[in-house]
């Protein structure tokens, strides 16, 4: 049966776990088995992004990374096993294709739910249009981190079309691994939209 790599990331208070292959499949909890059964939770959501299924069969935890100060803060920090590795043409282009689709999903949840959000208890979080403000400021300041400086003010779908012809060039790694760029830059856009749909206010 085929089975589902993954690593941990593991901080002081909280981890991350991250499928190796399918970029945006990442969730993060309290502990190492928390954050394992939320990664298995979400297997449907992530189905629902890429329109198909993932490989079925179990989780398997292929090793745990050491986090920062950053995996407790709520965001992966730390590149996976084998991220230095170069792509072949094919699995490069399915894991951009998979960066692609979770933009495509993003885009479609700010199009379709409500302007104003759910808040906190004490009344805070940001509604969704500060969200998409994130989301594309958030992306900007990644692409520095592939060897490609984005200047302010870049519509965003041109900004989104630098990125990607960057990740397709097969230019040598800069402080992100192509690898794990493209599953940090999917779990960012992901982990919005889902917030985006748990928050929505319906009438």
């Amino acid at each position: 049966m085929a089975t589902t790599k993954a690593y941990l990331e593991q901080g002081k208070k909280a981890t991350f776990a991250l499928a190796l292959e399918w970029p945006g499949w990442a969730r993060r909890a309290r502990t190492p088995e928390l954050a394992l059964e939320e990664l298995e939770h979400y297997r449907t959501r992530y189905e629902k992004v890429l329109g198909h299924e993932v490989p079925t069969g179990t989780i398997r935890v292929v090793t745990t990374v050491t986090g920062t100060t950053t995996t407790d803060f709520g965001a992966p920090d730390t590149p996976g096993p084998g991220d230095e590795r170069p792509f072949t043409k094919a699995d490069r282009q399915r894991q951009v294709d998979v960066l692609e689709r979770c933009w495509r999903y993003f885009d479609l949840v700010v199009a379709t739910s409500s302007p104003q959000l759910a808040k906190g208890p004490r009344g805070g979080g940001r509604d969704r249009d500060k969200i998409a403000d994130h989301v594309r400021e958030a992306e900007r300041a990644y692409s520095s981190k592939i060897g490609q400086r984005i200047a302010p003010r870049t519509p965003w779908v041109e900004q989104r079309e630098m990125i990607l012809r960057q990740l397709k060039s097969g230019v040598a790694d800069h402080a992100w691994p192509a690898r794990y760029a493209l599953r940090r830059m999917a779990w960012h856009v992901l982990d919005h939209a889902w917030e985006i749909e748990d928050k929505s206010v319906t009438a």
